[in-house]
Formats: C-alpha cells, structure tokens, sequence
C-alpha cells in the first residue's frame, strides 16, 4: 500500500472551487514534488492530507489515504494520531506557526508529549536532540530561546524538528523556503534531502519555485486552477515538458545564466560617464544602536545611481541592503558619510499588503502622492490615479476596491501605480517580487522595464534572488555585513565573479538539472565534511 493515496480529490470554499478531480499517490521513502503558481490549489490539497479542512465550512469530496488512515472517515482522535506521529507539516511562515511566548525547546517537548507518555524530562531530552539533528548549533543552550531569537532560517529549522519529534512516516513542506535567501534556502534544502535520506521518510513538497522542486524530489507534479496538468520524474518533467502550461512555467523562471527556453534578460544599457548622477552615496554608514550594542547596518558604502540604468543589490538576510535602500530614498538619513539624491525619489516594498491601508480603497492609496504635492482638483486626482491604475495593468473600474480584494501580484502593481503617481525619476525596489510566484514575478519584472523604456527611470532593484538581479540589471553590488564586496556590470560578476563571497551566493541557486542540483549539493557538503 502507498503511503499517500488521493483519488479524485475535490475541495470548494462556498462557490469557489479550488481543487477538482485531482489524484495522485506517494510511495514510502519517496518525494513529490507539487508545484503550480498561487491559487493553483497546491496549498489546498496539502492540507487535505491531514485533515485541516474539517471544521472550516470547505467541502473535500474524493478519497485520502495516509499512512493506512482514511482521512475522511477518521474520527478526531484518530486525525491526531495521525497529526505530527505519522505525517507532519512544515508550515511557510515559522513565526506564525511558532509561540511567541514559549521557547523553542519547550514547543517541540510539548508536541512529542502529546503522542509519546513520557516525562517532561524525557521530552526535552527529544527536543534538545532533533534540534541538534536539523543543525542547530548549541542545541542545549538554544532550545530555551524564544522563536523571536532565532534567525529565519533556524526558525524554519526548529519547525523541522518539531515536525520530526515523532519520527513521522511523511513530512508535508509547504513553501518551507519562500522568505529565505539563498543560502539558507540551500542549506534547508540540503537537510530535507539528508533527513528523507537518513529515515526513509517521504516527502510532499509545495513550492511555486521550479528550482526548489528540482533540487529536492523524485517526481513532480505540476497544478493550475485546480487540476492536475502534468506528473512524472522531476528530471522529464523539467527536461522535457509535455504540456503548454508546464512549458510557461518553466519558461518564467529566472536564470543566473542564459538558456534555451528562458526568460529574456533585460537589453543591457551601457550608460554613459556623462549620463547625469541621481544618487551618490559617499562612505555612508547606518549604526542602529549605541555602545557596544550598536549595530553598523551599513559599512561605509559608495555608490552611484544613474539615469536610466538598472543597479541591482544582493546579499543574504541582514547584510544591508533594505537598510542601504531606505536611505537612498531618504528614509533613513546616513550616521556619516555623504549621500546626495534628486527630490524624486520613490520605493517599492516588500509586502503590499503592509504598505496599502486596508481600510482605503487602491486608488485613494495611489490618489496619496497627488494630494500630497498640493493637488486639489478631486476630478483630475481620479482622472490621473485610473490613468495610472490602467498603465500598470489594472482596470481602472477598480479605484474604489480594497487591497484585500486584489492578488499579491494586482497589490504589488497598485505599490508601483502610487510610486508613479509622484512622477518619480528612480525607483527603488526592495524585494518587490520575493513574495510572487514566478509568472507573476515575471509580469511585475517586465512591467518595470517597460516603464524604465518609456519614462527613462533608474531602478534600484534589491533582492536575495540572484537570478531575477540578474535578468533585470545593467550592473549589481554584491553586499555582505553592511559593506559592498563586489560590484561592476551584472554580466562581469555573475561570469567571472572575484570574491568568494560572490561564488558562494551563485552555487547556492536552485538548479532546474536535478543531477546538476545533486553535483552542488555534494560539493555543499564536502566543507561540513572535512
């Protein structure tokens, strides 16, 4: 018997149907990869698989099997035993599915309680051990911190451990490394690969990233709009796509190289000496903090931003670039050193739904910019705001809906409509894209050059995906604990990069070749070897 079984899996949430007719079977030991874009009912399907539906009003249709559980007719108590004993989940956001109050160690004990008699001794015991097991360092001392004193990687790692305190059968991963940078990606990847090698456990992996589905399962299955388009060996499936949409999807993805089949880079521009300076920053320095808390943020960083040109920024999680950004749109104001701008300056963030107010409609959000450069006439404000609106590809019959009604990638397109609005001459966009699937990545991407074309902006792009730096930037700096590394024009330093740092962020890129992948991977572990 497979250790998951779904047959003709349907699941509707009121009148809209989120999955139909979806079948699909994983065997002991095995890993499936299920991967589509956001909307596509991967997420949904997963959930299923243990039950989570119950209680919600959705209505799950079709016959799940899980390690010998039939879900549907399970009663509670039977669906907790199976919960986090026989199959467990690994959730996007660790801080969301992690206490705040509690710490991480005392969770994890808590959970191999509910399925285990054993002592609260016993208990920490296990907690300390499956932390050191996912590779966190000092797992005795650690296991006492709260998850708000863990970095995002080792937080997605206490989930790991938690999920694997029981010794589960299938471990179900959704989206575990959407929020991390690249080598932390890398690393979370690498202990998937070697725990599911070490127990024999299965695994169902969701992701939108391609990559990531390449460098960590057997076989993939790809989803849209509920149904599923395409299965098989991860290796035919990304090597030779069958199916148009398969084809699409992959034809998105962001490369760090040039390839057959992939996306278009920018059209490089080689702007010129002469060209006029928007920003330079001078030896600049950010310290948050005082005494021997102080932090430098940013390093004594120099830099210029041309009209016209695209600078990327990369770097891990905490080397400076976000803090490097807000300064260059005056945000933040240097510590030292000096930094000159153009008054028109504007960003893009991270996270649309934070940056919109959710209690006014997009177009007051977009109609903000105006009002606050002294314009008054209400029907020219709404006039320009659903000119805008339409420019970046919205209906401007939308003015008056709320963020909430808009996908990620409509609210990241309403963020650019307002940072427009303000007749901006550079755009600074941090992580403007991390959290979009990768068509929609690749819309928002050519969205921005478009206007880069027509209005002669300057963007600075800052991200931790090297390859989407890549695609859209005529030069990229490369930053490390708040200081610039490397920089020069983004074919120079992703061709013959010079530091090592450079080279160690470049190898930790999901490949789309899984046996390329299991080359990186092997040469990742040798250090941890020696």
């Amino acid at each position: 018997m497979s250790l998951v079984e779904v047959t003709d899996l349907s699941i509707s949430f009121g009148d809209v149907q989120a999955v139909r007719g979806l079948s699909f079977s994983l065997e002991a030991g095995g890993a499936l990869g299920v991967v589509g874009e956001s909307g596509s009912g991967k997420s949904a399907s997963a959930y299923a698989l243990l039950g989570l539906h119950r209680g919600t009003g959705a209505r799950v249709g079709g016959s799940i099997r899980v390690a010998g559980v039939d879900v549907h007719t399970a009663d509670d108590t039977e669906l907790r035993g199976l919960r986090g004993a026989k199959a467990a989940m690994v959730f996007q956001d660790p801080l969301s599915s992690l206490d705040p109050y509690y710490a991480v160690g005392d969770q994890i004990a808590q959970v191999y309680r509910v399925h285990n008699r054993v002592s609260r001794r016993a208990a920490r015991t296990r907690a300390v051990e499956v932390l050191d097991r996912v590779g966190i360092p000092d797992a005795v001392r650690r296991s006492r911190s709260r998850p708000h004193e863990f970095s995002g990687g080792m937080r997605q790692r206490a989930l790991i451990a938690m999920a694997l305190a029981c010794e589960p059968q299938l471990l179900i991963a959704d989206e575990p490394t959407t929020a991390l940078d690249v080598t932390v990606q890398a690393q979370i990847l690498d202990l998937l690969h070697n725990l599911r090698r070490e127990t024999g456990m299965g695994l169902l992996l969701v992701t939108h990233d391609v990559g990531v589905a390449a460098e960590s399962v057997d076989e993939v299955l790809v989803m849209r709009s509920g149904l599923a388009v395409e299965r098989g060996p991860v290796a035919q499936v990304l090597g030779a796509p069958r199916e148009p949409y398969t084809k699409a999807l992959l034809s998105a993805v962001p490369r760090i190289a040039p390839e057959p089949g992939g996306p278009a880079a920018a059209t490089r521009r080689t702007v010129p000496d002469g060209a006029e300076v928007l920003v330079e920053a001078d030896g600049v320095r950010q310290v948050f903090g005082r005494g021997r808390s102080a932090l430098a943020a940013v390093d004594g960083v120099s830099l210029t931003v041309r009209h016209g040109e695209t600078l990327g920024i990369v770097g891990e999680s905490g080397s400076g670039k976000t803090t490097l950004g807000r300064m260059l749109v005056g945000l933040l104001e240097p510590t030292s050193g000096r930094l000159t701008r153009v008054d028109r300056v504007q960003m893009v963030f991270q996270d649309p739904v934070s940056s919109l107010n959710p209690r006014r409609s997009v177009g007051e959000s977009v109609a903000d910019p105006l009002r606050a450069r002294g314009q008054r006439d209400e029907g020219a404000i709404r006039a320009r705001v659903r000119e805008l609106l339409e420019r970046v590809g919205l209906d401007p019959e939308q003015y008056d809906r709320y963020p909430h009604e808009f996908s990620g990638g409509q609210r990241q397109r309403v963020g650019i409509a307002r940072a427009l609005a303000a007749e901006p001459r550079l755009i600074v966009c941090d992580e403007a894209v991390s959290a979009l699937d990768v068509t929609t990545q690749a819309q928002v991407t050519a969205l921005l050059a478009e206007l880069q074309r027509e209005l002669g902006l300057a963007l600075v792009f800052i991200a931790h995906d090297l390859a989407v730096v890549r695609q859209v930037s005529d030069r990229v700096a490369v930053m490390r604990h708040g200081r610039i590394v490397e920089e020069g024009p983004v074919e120079q330093v992703y061709g013959e990069p010079r530091a090592p740092y450079t080279k160690q962020l470049l190898a930790a890129v999901p490949a789309l070749d899984p046996a390329l992948a299991a080359v990186r991977r092997a040469a990742r572990a040798e250090p941890a070897a020696a």
